[in-house]
């Protein structure tokens, strides 16, 4: 293909119809659709922060009540040994 039949395709294409139009709504549907899944993100960011809020409470107050790291008593009594 040599430069004069290269440009007269190209000439072709650009003279071809340009696209469908657009609806004139569409711009009001993707504000609707867009500004209700900023929405939705944001409440699930919410109700994610508040979930992991409770359960560090929940972490907190069963850590301090419980005291996993102190050792539990002994249920036997160690030998009684060098009388």
């Amino acid at each position: 293909m040599n430069r004069q039949e290269r440009e007269a395709a190209a000439r072709r294409i650009m003279e071809r119809a340009g696209p469908a139009t657009v609806p004139p709504d569409l711009y009001a549907q993707v504000l609707r659709r867009g500004g209700r899944l900023l929405r939705r993100r944001l409440l699930a960011r919410r109700v994610a922060g508040l979930l992991l809020l409770a359960a560090v409470v929940a972490f907190t107050v069963w850590a301090l009540t419980a005291r996993p790291w102190v050792e539990p008593p002994s249920r036997t009594t160690p030998p009684l040994t060098g009388w």
